[in-house]
């Protein structure tokens, strides 16, 4: 459980926790003008609120996205976690592809850190779980300090041309949590468990699936005109064993998404934001010279 000091403030609940990774979320948002009351609280009503993720260190490390930091207290100490100038370009390759951020801080040490708030849901989830699980683009949020993150690329020309999932995506290894953003909440989402067999899905539905699974776009029918007559077209197909974890109803979100930054803006501006970033990056090319 949470200190109970943290939650001294009664619009602060936490939702979820899993090791040592809280979901704590704020019930109303109470920074309103008389113009934008109304909507703040049918939003509320909606469940349209605000989430953090607060990481209790506990003498582990772990990685999180850059600029996600909001505050972090005790004995807490942040590295670039790049081992060198190949693994720096590595990662920033990596990043451009994946629509990550191309280095991720490292933190460790004995206190505990907040991230910054978000409209997204976060989902954690036990990797060791997954085996290897392979995430879509922007869904990394946090993960334990020991787990091995990877670029994978699609093994074949469907899948990455016509997949709508992406060329590359960013995948996470080990045991440990992961927490990752997402546009809908856990109870939307649908877990599905395959034993050597297979599933089809009509669109890009798939957030997160197991790195053992096959996966491959083919025709809905047996032929181009029966999966043109039945209105399906091509479908993403996933074989084998492992896991898929769906988002039914994300695709309306992800067309009209509450924009994460528009909560961080609260505490800091794009400007400083910008300016942070680049101050990190000078700081990593700075340790490799």
């Amino acid at each position: 459980m949470v200190d109970s000091s943290i939650l001294d403030n009664r619009n602060l609940k936490e939702i979820s926790s899993m090791g040592n990774f809280h979901v704590l979320e704020h019930q109303r948002d109470l920074s309103v003008s008389d113009i934008s009351a109304l909507n703040q609280y049918f939003a509320a009503k909606m469940n349209v609120r605000k989430r953090q993720l607060l990481l209790d260190l506990d003498n582990n490390s772990y990685i999180v996205q850059a600029g996600a930091m909001q505050w972090m207290s005790g004995g807490v100490t942040m590295s670039s976690n790049v081992k060198g100038v190949g693994d720096f370009l590595g990662k920033m390759v990596g990043g451009a592809v994946t629509k990550e951020s191309a280095v991720k801080p490292l933190y460790q040490g004995s206190g505990r850190m907040m991230l910054e708030p978000t409209y997204r849901y976060i989902i954690l989830v036990d990797v060791s779980q997954w085996g290897t699980i392979v995430l879509d683009d922007g869904l990394f949020l946090a993960c334990d300090g020991n787990m091995q993150q990877k670029v994978v690329a699609r093994k074949n020309i469907s899948s990455a041309v016509l997949g709508g999932e992406g060329l590359f995506n960013l995948s996470l290894t080990g045991k440990g949590i992961a927490a990752l953003e997402s546009y809908v909440p856990y109870d939307e989402l649908i877990e599905v468990v395959l034993d050597n067999d297979v599933m089809k899905i009509d669109g890009n539905m798939a957030i997160a699936w197991s790195g053992s699974l096959a996966f491959t776009v083919e025709k809905s029918g047996k032929s181009l005109l029966g999966s043109a007559v039945s209105g399906e077209g091509f479908v993403n197909v996933y074989r084998g064993s492992g896991r898929i974890l769906l988002a039914p109803t994300a695709s309306e979100r992800k067309a009209n998404p509450t924009d994460s930054s528009s909560a961080k803006g609260n505490s800091q501006s794009k400007m400083s934001k910008a300016s942070k970033a680049f101050g990190a990056l000078s700081d990593v090319l700075d340790a490799l010279n």
